[in-house]
């Protein structure tokens, strides 16, 4: 399954109940808010976090009060379908933090492919991903602004997520 990181991040009752969610791309703020935004959801609803280098350091450990978990990994070296395989029956929920390099694409088809995984891709944002996420802002401060005004705006917008999200910021504060 392939998901939208700005649905995502725009829709904040979106459950994401896969077991392996690879965020992947060459956009690195906007995957850090996925990351940041996957794993604080998972964690309201009472998850614990592990963080792993390789996924042979996976151990599930069991609390007193928890059955959840979540694992999130930053580039993990050892990111194949065999260990996916192998780690597939553990309780929790897997988060790779992958930057595009020439492997990422065969990962990429597994977790599009699979029907416990799903592939957000993060890509410098578009002008469409920009009119979204200023309309979301708007809508929820409630300001209105001028046609003109709007338009001008979102040509200016940066195409980084957390430029843009400070950009936008700024400008309601005005």
């Amino acid at each position: 399954m392939k998901l939208d990181p700005i649905t995502f991040l725009l829709n904040k009752n979106y459950e994401l109940s896969k077991k392996f969610i690879l965020v992947g791309g060459n956009e690195t703020t906007l995957m850090e808010k996925i990351c940041s935004s996957i794993i604080a959801r998972q964690q309201s609803n009472g998850a614990d976090l592990s963080r792993i280098e390789q996924i042979e350091d996976v151990r599930v450990e069991r609390g007193l009060f928890n059955n959840k978990n979540i694992f999130f990994g930053k580039n993990i070296k050892d990111l194949n379908e065999d260990n996916l395989n192998r780690i597939k029956n553990l309780d929790g929920t897997f988060v790779f933090y992958q930057e595009n390099t020439a492997k990422t694409k065969k990962f990429k088809k597994i977790f599009i492919n699979d029907r416990d995984s799903c592939l957000i891709d993060c890509y410098n944002l578009d002008r469409d991903s920009k009119i979204k996420i200023f309309n979301e802002f708007l809508k929820s401060s409630k300001k209105i602004i001028e046609e003109d005004i709007y338009w001008m705006i979102v040509e200016k917008l940066e195409d980084k997520y957390v430029f843009l999200e400070k950009s936008i910021q700024k400008i309601l504060n005005l």
